[in-house]
């Protein structure tokens, strides 16, 4: 699956998307992205993803091939 990265997950790992190869569900691309990647274990645990275009849930199936966006919450002023 393709995990596009926006705002700070983006900042933090200096690229705008990532190759993943295993996760059944949202929440286990959650834990998955916190093991490869560390810097974004706390922003993992508060953003918001997206499959195929569409906002998703930890229990939220991601089929083969599916493109996700992983959210990061966003201040303003």
């Amino acid at each position: 699956m393709t995990v596009l990265l926006f705002a700070r997950a983006r900042d933090l790992l200096g690229i705008d998307r990532l190759e993943i190869d295993e996760a059944a569900t949202v929440g286990d691309l959650r834990r998955r992205l916190t093991q490869l990647y560390p810097k974004l274990a706390g922003l993992a645990a508060v953003s918001a993803f997206a499959v195929n275009n569409e906002f998703a849930s930890d229990t939220t199936p991601i089929p083969a091939n599916a493109e996700v966006a992983l959210l990061p919450p966003v201040s303003g002023g």
